[in-house]
């Protein structure tokens, strides 16, 4: 394929998916996924955060997330406690085990962000920082396809 008949769509996806691959070789030295190292760096190490905050902060859907917050609670990596502010909700908490899984992650990121900003300027960066937030405006906001759009078919 030929830079012009590369899709924005099909680089962000092909990128995106190179990406997971990376973070779950990665992780796969802990017996682990870039799923749970992703929700590790999304749980507050201090105060710990309401599962019902986690959803929304990884982009997740209920089910999904169920599933892995299950799974890092049966390896000892969280653990649940009532929210005291909210005598229904629960509040998510590292493990001494997790706070360990959750600094490897927190590396493997910032070793991937300093790889490469040593390869692309600042100045790229920034438009490309540009560039994702127009895109995430316009689906946000539906300004690519109108919802009131009927398709015919």
């Amino acid at each position: 394929m030929s830079k012009k008949e590369i899709t924005i769509d099909y680089a962000l996806r092909a990128t995106w998916q190179a990406v997971i691959k990376m973070y779950n070789e990665q992780a796969a030295q802990l017996d682990s996924t870039m799923a749970t190292g992703f929700a590790l760096l999304s749980i507050d190490p201090e105060e710990g955060t309401p599962s019902t905050a986690l959803g929304p902060r990884m982009g997740m859907e209920a089910t999904s997330l169920s599933r892995t917050l299950k799974s890092m609670e049966e390896r000892g990596l969280i653990e649940r406690r009532p929210n005291p502010a909210d005598g229904r909700g629960v509040l998510i908490f590292l493990t001494e085990f997790g706070r360990e899984n959750r600094n490897f992650s927190k590396d493997r990121v910032l070793k991937f962000n300093d790889a490469i900003r040593q390869h692309i300027s600042n100045e790229k960066i920034d438009h490309f920082f540009e560039v994702i937030h127009v895109i995430n405006d316009l689906i946000q906001n539906k300004k690519i396809y109108n919802p009131q759009e009927t398709t015919t078919k």
